[in-house]
């Protein structure tokens, strides 16, 4: 699962044993070497299937990359967006890695983009971002987890607000593994395990795979006042059943 140059057993359970921002700033320098990072063909999917649905002639004119993280989505947002991008994260570590593949000092999809706006980066709580009606694209990769189900609302309260009339919200969601299949025995492992840490280590790291099930989040979506579809995306994955494994869910603020 992880490089040769990824963070050693003893890194990740420090990490774990943090909280949540604290844990992210130590991983933040291994992190794109680590299974962790949206992978490359999610990100290219997820662009071509938002190209087109801009309001100004199928582009975006600015665009915000919720928990950012190193900054996997920001060429997303790149390649849609005419105007500015931004990332915001509350791990300065993982902002200062962002900001470093940015400028070019790293390689990568994030660091060797070229064209479109130049991204910036700014440390916020994604439960209280401090934005208002100033993006017409948001997106989030692989950040739901680490936001008990109590705290969506707040979430995505803060994701409409900072979105303009007309402006989508997107993210890509997985299908629920089989009981039948070994990822589904390991993601039930992983979060009893993490449920089991929390219940005897402070402070908390919260990070569970299971607790945001499509029903759920898209009731959120719609208590916070977003229309809600799910787009198929190109060339994902089949399941046994014939089924993608998985798909965008695309949020539009009326």
């Amino acid at each position: 699962m992880f490089t040769p140059e990824g963070p050693t057993l003893r890194e990740l359970t420090v990490q774990a044993l943090s909280s949540v921002e604290r844990g992210y700033d130590l991983l933040a320098p291994k992190f794109d070497r680590t299974p962790f990072r949206t992978p490359d063909r999610i990100l290219d999917a997820t662009a071509e299937a938002l190209r087109g649905l801009g309001p100004a002639e199928g582009r975006f004119e600015a665009g915000l990359d919720v928990c950012c993280g190193t900054g996997a989505g920001i060429g997303v947002l790149r390649d849609l967006c005419r105007e500015r991008v931004v990332g915001v994260d509350f791990s300065a570590g993982m902002l200062a890695e962002a900001q470093t593949a940015a400028n070019g000092r790293t390689g990568g999809r994030t660091g060797g983009r070229t064209g479109g706006p130049t991204a910036t980066y700014a440390r916020a709580d994604a439960r209280a971002l401090p934005f208002t009606a100033a993006f017409d694209l948001a997106v989030t990769f692989g950040a739901l987890g680490h936001f008990l189900p109590a705290e969506r609302a707040a979430v995505f309260a803060g994701v409409h607000r900072a979105l303009r009339p007309g402006g989508v919200f997107a993210f890509p969601v997985a299908a629920p593994p089989s009981p039948r299949s070994a990822l589904y025995w390991t993601l039930l492992g992983f979060d009893t395990v993490m449920r089991v840490r929390n219940a005897l280590w402070r402070p908390p790291f919260v990070m569970y795979y299971r607790t945001g099930a499509l029903r759920d989040v898209r009731d959120d979506l719609l208590a916070a006042g977003f229309s809600v579809e799910l787009a198929p995306v190109r060339g994902a994955a089949r399941r046994p059943d014939g089924s993608p494994s998985w798909a965008l869910v695309v949020a539009r603020r009326p």
